[in-house]
């Protein structure tokens, strides 16, 4: 089909453990700061690191101006979708705007509470119950934006939620059925997710070692992140900077199993190697891969065995997994790692990978544990979820 607009990527926003802006998880990737320790927000028996945001619900509600009885995801989302979305705001008259966003938890904190109500009181607030559903986190976002009227949608395909909606947004651009797009996703922490990773007993109990011989499991953390997509029409009326392209894109399933990546990697390789035919460039043209990398064996494995067969004969890419620096953040991991990678283009350098000591044995490649200057082109940014979910998207300088 031929495209009525390439989808270009005009504005981020994002709030991690490692900063509450774009500036701030920049500069903590430059210098290799990780946001990973023990909870505080989150109350749990377990002692496992996470990547904690460091401000209250309350913070979070005053900095964005909203209620702190929101959800926990939805004061992150609106957080993170307010910085992308504020440089065009007053000047989008006449252009169809949508906001497609991801989460994988909804309301589930509060929905914990209603349990400890019933017990303590036999009874709960039944308000609370709206919030609990996936997509009270894309309504309260979008109103928070001024965007009720628009059109929006909430995709949940576990860790490669967020990805995915970018994937849909750049379709909605490219066919002329949108002229700007906000997509991306949050997540936050909640005793349901901990408590289900670790029933799987992939938590590491200490920080996560994506990519290393011994490493242990993952860390969970909590995020939000967004970018805009527009067309060449927005570009030209909201008087955008054209930050990247997304060039390439892919969804596949390896159809294995529910929570595990097959042991070939086919579902990873059948993205990557789609979404580069995709974006039209040579395998050599890639210049950075942001890897899944959690820190499982399972699924570090699956990757690095993707990406080896994909680049046989050919140097493996400068490559590294920067969930070392925010923990796993489930539904939003797919956008957080698309704006590191566009900040890696617009950096014109590599993130460093953290705490690999002893490369997986039998991968004839490895992450880098140093930045690597240079001019990045192309950047393949992937993400991989429980049920073959497996995505991928290439990321272009323009």
């Amino acid at each position: 089909m031929e495209k009525s607009s390439p989808a270009y990527i005009t504005g981020l926003g994002i709030i991690s453990a490692i900063g509450a802006n774009v500036s701030e998880n920049r500069a903590a990737l430059e210098q290799g700061q990780a946001g990973i320790g023990p909870a505080t927000h989150l109350k749990s028996i377990h002692p496992f690191p996470v990547g904690e945001i460091k401000y209250s619900n309350k913070e979070l509600a005053e900095m964005i101006g909203c209620l702190d009885t929101f959800p926990r995801t939805a004061l992150l989302s609106i957080k993170a979708a307010k910085e992308a979305f504020a440089p065009f705001m007053g000047k989008t008259e006449g252009l169809n705007i949508g906001l497609i966003s991801a989460n994988t938890v909804g309301g589930m904190d509060l929905s914990e509470t209603l349990f400890e109500a019933v017990a303590e009181r036999g009874t709960f607030d039944k308000r609370k119950l709206w919030y609990h559903e996936c997509g009270s986190i894309t309504d309260l976002t979008a109103h928070a934006l001024g965007l009720e009227d628009c059109w929006s949608t909430s995709i949940s395909t576990a860790c490669s939620s967020s990805a995915n909606t970018i994937m849909l947004g750049a379709q909605l651009i490219e066919q002329g059925k949108m002229d700007i797009v906000i997509a991306g996703g949050a997540d936050s922490l909640s005793k349901f997710t901990l408590n289900g990773f670790n029933s799987l007993m992939i938590l590491d109990k200490e920080l996560c070692r994506p990519f290393d011989e011994n490493r242990q499991g993952l860390n969970l953390g909590e995020a939000a992140a967004y970018v805009v997509l527009m067309s060449e029409k927005a570009v030209t009326q909201t008087n955008a900077a054209k930050l990247a392209i997304l060039s390439g894109y892919a969804n596949a399933n390896d159809a294995h199993h529910q929570t595990a990546s097959s042991p070939d990697g086919t579902g990873n390789q059948l993205a990557m190697l789609t979404a580069i035919k995709q974006s039209g460039i040579a395998l050599e043209a890639i210049d950075y891969i942001n890897l899944h990398g959690t820190g499982t064996a399972n699924n570090d494995s699956s990757e690095g065995i993707a990406i080896e067969k994909i680049f046989s004969g050919i140097p493996v890419p400068d490559a590294s997994s920067t969930k070392a620096y925010t923990g796993h953040t489930l539904g939003a991991a797919g956008s957080v790692e698309a704006v590191f990678s566009v900040l890696a283009i617009m950096g014109s350098k590599t993130w460093p990978h953290l705490r690999m000591k002893t490369p997986i044995s039998g991968l004839n490649w490895q992450p880098n544990t140093q930045s690597v200057a240079k001019e990045i082109r192309n950047v393949l940014s992937n993400s991989f979820g429980f049920g073959g979910n497996c995505s991928a998207l290439v990321i272009s300088k323009v």
